[in-house]
């Protein structure tokens, strides 16, 4: 099991080791064909796994002082009919103060912050090679991703993506969600990391999500915020039954619906 660390570093050389030559342009779009196609594999090998999510954000004060929390416990599960559903294990009133959570913001936490980019949408991003760089000794290929173009009610990813050059898959993404602004909303979105861990020997999965940014809203109020989630206990669901995709447990009963202040993503 490889995992990535949070300490990032300049590309560096085994000593004894040649030099490890930069790819040419159009070794580099090869590069970047095979690791979207690598996604691929990885995003469809990732639906037939159960897994734990807890995300937790914090209002937090100058001084450090937790003000306000929200936190959702679930599991992504199957049902016998072979259903992949989501299940609200613990969720408390949230305490948030100045923020609270938008659809955006629920958006983000599915499918931005553990971020694929996958063949399907490698298209809808312009993807820039920055250069080799090593994290926790591992070779990585650095790419710049943003949207070429945004459509109404769709959210994208726009920052770095780290890919190990051996595996061409995604280790690790820095950066945040982004989508067209909604008239009289008053929205902001925090900058995230994402570290990847190899859990089945194959394919490399969202473990870690971290945020410590502050909010910057159009009406001038500032939020400092700390948000983590993690993906735990990663399981691959087999049965003989068709395995289905539906809709998000309903967690209305649950009593994590937030207050209604600017909304944050």
């Amino acid at each position: 099991m490889r995992i990535i660390a949070a300490t990032l570093t300049a590309a560096t050389l085994v000593f004894g080791a040649p030099a490890k030559v930069e790819p040419n342009e159009s070794e580099v779009q090869d590069i970047i064909n095979k690791f979207a196609a690598k996604e691929t594999q990885f995003l469809k090998a990732r639906e037939t796994y159960t897994y734990r999510q807890t995300a937790r954000i914090q209002e937090v004060e100058e001084t450090g002082r937790v003000i306000g929390r929200h936190e959702v416990v679930s599991d992504i599960i199957f049902s016998s009919e072979g259903k992949r559903t989501e299940r609200v294990v613990r969720a408390p009133s949230p305490t948030l103060r100045n923020i609270s959570l938008s659809p955006e913001d629920e958006q983000d936490l599915r499918s931005v912050q553990p971020f694929v980019l996958n063949s399907q949408d490698i298209n809808l991003y312009h993807v820039r090679y920055l250069g080799r760089e090593t994290l926790d000794e591992i070779s990585c290929y650095a790419f710049a991703v943003k949207p070429k173009k945004m459509e109404p009610g769709k959210r994208y990813f726009s920052g770095i993506v780290w890919v190990d050059d051996r595996d061409l898959q995604i280790v690790k993404t820095f950066g945040r969600g982004e989508g067209l602004r909604k008239k009289n909303y008053d929205q902001a979105f925090p900058k995230f990391e994402t570290f990847r861990e190899q859990i089945d020997g194959k394919f490399w999965f969202p473990t870690y999500t971290v945020s410590n940014d502050t909010l910057i809203f159009d009406s001038g109020l500032t939020q400092k915020i700390k948000m983590t989630v993690k993906y735990e206990n990663y399981k691959q669901f087999k049965s003989d039954v068709n395995i289905t995709f539906g809709d998000v447990a309903d967690t209305t009963q649950t009593g994590q619906k937030p207050a209604e202040p600017p909304k944050k993503q």
